[in-house]
This record gives structure tokens, C-alpha cells and sequence, in this order.
């Protein structure tokens, strides 16, 4: 609290040194970034982690929240900036984010936006919510 000066919370997760912190334009998350490569977001009211994202190859330096707080920029020692979707995972968003890598993965086979429709709806390892969201995702991009 910057106005009494009492702790709030303790966040505990990383398994090496935190680097560095910042919250969102809200105020509601934090991101936190460490030495074992990971950026972490935590509910900064609870204290409860909420995403933690993986894909830097050395420690993690800085991280910052877009003004709309959908995205997280963060830039590592082995030299890249790494921009990550920062939403809250909700049932939407996963099935949004399963889509969109369904969506990717047939595009990198080369099938066409009309076989994407084909292979979606025959698909039976999908979930309804992922299955309605690709159908949506196919239909925009034909």
C-alpha cells in the first residue's frame, strides 16, 4: 500500500531472481519477469497467478503492459522482445487461442480456407466452443 507502507502481498513462483515488475494501466495485474526465463502475470489483488508465459532462452529483463492491457512486451538477455497475449484465460479465450492454432496448423499444411471447413467440422477431438470459434475464424478468412 504506497499510502500506509504495509505489504499486501508477497508473490511467490519464480525459481530465480524477479528482474523486474510492472502493472498494468488498470492496476489489476502485474507482470513479473525472472532469471528462469519466465514472465509471470498475477491478479494484483489476490496475488494469484494467472499466466505464466515460457519461450525466452536466458533471463527475462523488463516486461510492459499494452494501454489496453491485452499484451505484454517482454525483452530477454539472448536478445529478443517477445510480445505475448496477456488476457485473463476465460473459456473464450482459450477457445479462441485453440482455434487460431487449429487455424495455423492447417494453414502450414497448405489446405485451402474451404478445407478448413471441411477438416474442422470432421474433426472430433474438438471441443464445441473451439469447433464454433475455428468455423468462425475459417468463414472470415475465406
Amino acid at each position: 500500500d504506497a499510502t500506509s507502507g504495509q505489504q499486501v502481498l508477497t508473490l511467490k513462483g519464480h525459481t530465480n531472481w524477479v528482474e523486474s515488475v510492472a502493472f498494468s494501466a488498470d492496476g489489476k495485474r502485474l507482470a513479473s519477469v525472472s532469471d528462469d526465463e519466465t514472465v509471470k502475470v498475477w491478479d494484483a489483488t489476490s496475488g494469484q497467478q494467472v499466466l505464466t508465459l515460457k519461450g525466452h532462452t536466458n533471463w527475462v529483463e523488463s516486461a510492459a503492459f499494452s494501454a489496453d492491457g491485452k499484451r505484454l512486451a517482454s525483452a530477454s538477455e539472448d536478445g529478443t522482445v517477445k510480445v505475448w497475449d496477456a488476457r485473463p484465460w476465460t473459456p473464450e479465450i482459450y477457445a479462441e487461442r485453440e482455434a487460431l492454432s487449429l487455424i495455423h496448423s492447417l494453414r502450414v499444411q497448405g489446405q485451402s480456407p474451404s478445407e478448413w471447413l471441411a477438416a474442422i467440422a470432421a474433426d472430433q477431438t474438438l471441443t464445441e466452443p473451439v469447433r464454433q470459434r475455428a468455423l468462425q475464424f475459417a468463414r472470415e478468412w475465406k
